[in-house]
């Protein structure tokens, strides 16, 4: 009997509780009491500028930099490459908000693209047909464990003279053709929220290559400052060019979140290492059970990361909706599982004519009304198709991980009890 109807569930929690999320010991707390210390509780202390040397060096990036979150690191791109009023910017219609509601932040027009039905990241077909004369940039994001086709985004933004801007907040560590997801475009853009696989409770990355770009990063996260502004440490990645105050905010980070992310920054290759071999175990499973099929393993990928595990679901050979079996399986292992991202088209977090900052005139409120969208492929594996697990559950031992297979098929095998 499934768990779901009061049977015994494949997976105790009460007995083995999954890993927890996120992950620290003693590490956490003496570079915490270092910074208390120190009395450098702000921007570019040690700390801040030890994690930069080190991200440099792990993902080969000429510059970067830590700021408030994974929002606005992307509007700060936006920003750096001159992206303003009226220009657009193709997005993928399957993604967290935030990637369409920065380019709002900064008024641009978000133009919501469909995705590729066996990774769900954005359809490069798609993103080339919609190229119009005010397209000015593309923003691919690298969602769960699947990474954006670069190759071909790359291509497509280079023939049409297009910013790429990478939004790899799911991605921290993972490589395409042997380079870091963040530094294939001009700017990449890391998320350090609390759920993500590398976490200072809420933060950002961005990575550049090239240096007047930096230069404007930099002041933008800092008031407007110019580097040539500051006493700071060159080595570290400060670059900038010489000149004048330029109109921004604050959106630096702390040095407390700096410590925190050195420590958790220290487990995460072996963390993203585990996260992959289970991974493909479970791909191996899944892949021969009915009514089941993973998702498409890129071999451009040559290092991966999961911010959650996902697979694909057919309701038509299984015969029962997605949203029973999800519930089913959340019953069988204790813990929730749940759809994709919402569309951004009707979206309950993207509301853009809710904020009367965005009414800028009648023309860009009907630019930026995001149900002018029409995202099948988006909606499909949404309603019908999309089943996430935690990335929490792939830090699990090899013995839980076999769990998961076996859930899974207990609940296609239980099938008829759901109908």
């Amino acid at each position: 009997m499934l768990a779901i109807q009061g049977g015994v569930p494949v997976y105790d929690v009460k007995s083995r509780p999954w890993p927890v999320w996120p992950i620290s010991d003693g590490t956490e707390l003496s570079l915490l009491k270092e910074v208390l210390d120190s009395r450098v509780w702000s921007y570019n202390g040690p700390k801040e500028l030890e994690f930069i040397r080190r991200w440099k060096a792990f993902t080969g990036s000429d510059h970067v930099f830590l700021v408030a979150n994974g929002t606005v690191s992307i509007q700060l791109a936006l920003e750096a490459c001159g992206i303003g009023y009226g220009d657009e910017v193709i997005v993928p219609g399957l993604t967290w908000q935030a990637t369409a509601a920065a380019v709002l932040d900064v008024n641009a027009v978000p133009v919501l693209v469909d995705v590729e039905e066996d990774t769900w990241c954005l359809d490069p077909v798609k993103f080339e047909q919609t190229i119009t004369e005010r397209t000015k940039a593309v923003i691919p994001v690298h969602l769960y464990g699947n990474m954006a086709d670069m190759d071909a985004v790359l291509s497509i933004a280079r023939k049409h003279g297009l910013r790429v801007i990478e939004d790899a907040a799911h991605k921290h560590g993972a490589c395409w053709r042997g380079v870091a997801a963040g530094t294939l475009g001009d700017i990449g853009s890391y998320s350090l929220q609390l759920s993500k696989i590398l976490t200072a409770g809420e933060g950002g990355i961005l990575t550049a290559q090239d240096a007047q770009i930096a230069g404007r990063l930099d002041a933008l996260r800092n008031c407007g400052r110019r580097p040539s502004n500051l006493i700071v440490d060159k080595g570290a990645g400060q670059y900038g060019e010489v000149g004048d105050f330029i109109q921004s905010g604050n959106y630096r980070i702390t040095e407390f979140q700096a410590a925190v992310l050195l420590a958790q920054f220290a487990r995460m290759e072996q963390q993203n290492a585990v996260r992959d071999k289970n991974a493909c175990m479970l791909d191996a499973m899944l892949s021969k059970l009915p009514g089941i099929s993973t998702m498409r393993d890129d071999p451009r990928e040559t290092h991966r990361a999961y911010f959650k595990y996902a697979f694909r679901y057919d309701e038509g050979q299984v015969g029962i909706p997605v949203d029973r079996f999800r519930s089913a399986l959340s019953a069988e292992l204790g813990l929730k599982v749940e759809s994709c991202y919402q569309p951004l088209n009707n979206c309950s977090l993207y509301r853009p004519h809710t904020k009367q900052r965005h009414n800028l005139n009648p023309e860009y409120w009907k630019a930026i009304d995001p149900s002018r969208f029409d995202l099948p492929a988006c909606w499909r594996i949404f309603k019908s198709v999309a089943v996430t697990l935690p990335q929490n559950l792939l830090l699990a031992s090899e013995e839980d991980i076999a769990l998961v297979g076996r859930a899974v098929a207990k609940v296609l095998d239980g099938k008829s009890a759901l109908v």
